[in-house]
């Protein structure tokens, strides 16, 4: 059993069929990408290493189509890249692609670095008294 078995595609993409392939209708940014968790759990097993889309399937209870839909949004915001070994499609992850994310939280680091000083000062002069 997988710590992924309870993940399930909840909602479907706005997308576009056009002859062999499926295109969303607009290119989704790191943002869009990583808020779904099956995306994020997706982009945790691609941290550890690189993985065909059938190796991610297994880590997952929905459709192989379903896992590759995800993979192309990956694809699509840049978090990953596609490589062909033979007839297998490899993934990787891309972590610089993840510094927009990195930034923004940033702000809320330095907020919470503020707060916890805060507090510290109001506790140790509580202390003193």
């Amino acid at each position: 059993m997988s710590i992924y078995d309870d993940i399930h595609l909840t909602r479907k993409q706005s997308l576009t069929y056009t002859s062999d392939m499926v295109a969303l209708k607009h290119k989704p940014d790191v943002f869009t990408a990583i808020s779904h968790p099956a995306r994020r759990q997706m982009l945790d097993l691609l941290a550890v290493s690189d993985h065909s889309v059938n190796i991610i399937a297994g880590h997952f209870k929905m459709s192989r189509p379903a896992v590759s839909q995800h993979l192309r949004i990956l694809l699509d915001s840049g978090l990953v890249t596609e490589q062909r070994h033979g007839r297998e499609r490899r993934y990787h992850l891309v972590p610089d692609r993840l510094g927009p994310v990195r930034e923004w939280l940033s702000h809320y680091e330095r907020f919470w670095d503020d707060r916890l000083q805060r507090l510290q000062k109001v506790l140790s002069t509580r202390s003193k008294a």
